[in-house]
């Protein structure tokens, strides 16, 4: 069922008119429920077509999409980089990635082609076809995107044009009114991306796919903020550029409206070409194994032992436990977490002390219980230095009662004395009554 009706048709003629697609046009028009947005791009535009028939102008002055190649997406799936294997660079030579150029369409002035090109099934096949050749195990995952600042910029521009529309129809229209871009993206995607990789969307995942856009023809177009509002746009660490999403919405919230409108078109112009695809990147929250060891040897540090980058030890216990788990969960990198310390000299005995890793990026998370336990074995056999014990996938909360343990635990230590004559009952008792002051 075609979600507008006549009371939308102004608005969608004026938006249509100056080179929106249909998905922003119902996005404008406050549709919102998720069917109308999960139709075909061919089929919307068929359909806005027929709905405007008595009042379109059909010969759009906008010129067609640039075409593309996707080579490099297939050649990626085919071949994946052994070296960084999570991220996958999608542009090659200034080539737009763009799955349906074939398609004779406009690029739409206010989402820049991501309702258009990036929605469609063929995407989300190139994709989940990445997802699938990572390596990572999964059985759930969150799907989060990254859209161009510029975007919010042109959206503004839009909303000025029909709120100022609709107000001679004494009509009006907030911005809270229109549906946001990242949410119709989300409505459409989230069951494409859910069928095709057989697995749920759940936002408390650890496993996490993002997509990250860029739009370069359109960067310029954030910059008369910063002219404007410069303490809105103020340089951050690991940033490359102060135009982030947040900044130019703050810019955004602030200027006036006829400040806007003298520095930026209203509506938007409609750009040659669509959204890049600048990383398909795949990750995994960390995960967290807990137990116990022994150290048996007086000559075997804690962790590893390095003076002006000299190695003083040959091995620690870290490395020697460390070592199995990240080859056995295939993770990236590890941070270790021992409950108290031990000198170099002093063994671990009795039941051990705890430890925990925190293993990064881990590419193999599902293990049964025999598994763990093989791993153990495994660790066990491969040293006689120390010993395991009760090795277990644990919570990132329990490594914090680790470590709030370490104030309240009891040692026990052992020594053994010679004296030069026996010890008497009578010199046991004044031992024990020696007070510590």
């Amino acid at each position: 069922m075609f979600p507008l009706t006549e009371e939308n048709k102004h608005v969608a003629q004026l938006l249509f008119g100056t080179g929106t697609c249909p998905r922003c046009i119902f996005r404008f028009c406050g549709v919102d429920f998720h069917a109308p947005y999960k139709h075909s791009y061919e089929e919307l535009l068929n359909d806005i077509q027929k709905f405007l028939k008595d009042e379109l102008i059909l010969e759009v002055p906008n010129p067609p999409l640039k075409k593309i190649r996707l080579q490099e997406l297939e050649d990626g799936i085919d071949n994946p980089s052994q070296n960084g294997e999570n991220k996958i660079s999608v542009i090659e030579d200034g080539s737009i990635a763009s799955p349906n150029s074939n398609l004779n369409v406009n690029v739409c002035n206010v989402c820049l082609g991501i309702l258009q090109e990036f929605c469609e099934k063929e995407f989300i096949k190139k994709v989940c076809q990445k997802v699938e050749a990572s390596g990572f195990e999964f059985t759930n995952l969150v799907f989060s995107v990254s859209f161009p600042p510029q975007l919010s910029v042109r959206e503004h521009a839009a909303w000025l044009l029909v709120k100022q529309e609709m107000g001679k129809q004494s009509l009006s229209l907030g911005r809270n009114d229109i549906v946001q871009l990242k949410e119709a993206y989300k409505w459409i995607t989230y069951p494409l991306f859910s069928e095709e990789l057989g697995v749920p969307i759940d936002g408390k995942s650890l496993f996490e796919v993002s997509v990250v856009f860029a739009h370069p023809e359109t960067v310029g177009d954030c910059h008369f903020l910063g002219k404007i509002l410069p303490d809105c746009f103020k340089p951050a660490q690991n940033k490359q550029s102060v135009f982030t999403r947040m900044a130019v919405m703050k810019a955004l919230n602030k200027i006036k409206e006829e400040d806007f409108r003298k520095q930026f078109p209203c509506p938007p112009n409609s750009p040659k070409a669509v959204c890049t695809v600048l990383e398909i990147e795949c990750a995994h929250g960390a995960v967290f194994v807990a137990g116990r060891y022994n150290k048996y040897s007086r000559n075997l540090s804690q962790t590893p032992w390095i003076i002006d980058g000299e190695r003083k030890l040959e091995s620690s216990v870290e490395e020697l436990i460390s070592d199995h788990l990240l080859t056995v969960f295939k993770a990236e990198s590890f941070n270790f977490s021992f409950s108290g310390r031990e000198d170099v000299d002093v063994r671990t005995l009795g039941n051990g002390r705890p430890f925990a890793i925190e293993l990064v990026n881990p590419h193999r998370v599902h293990f049964t219980s025999q598994e763990i336990k093989e791993l153990q074995q495994k660790i066990n056999k491969s040293s006689n230095k120390i010993q395991v014990r009760d090795l277990q996938l644990v919570s990132r909360e329990a490594i914090g009662h680790m470590k709030e343990g370490e104030e309240e635990k009891t040692k026990t230590y052992s020594a053994l004395i010679w004296t030069n004559k026996v010890i008497q009952k009578k010199d046991i008792e004044f031992l024990n009554d020696i007070k510590v002051v």
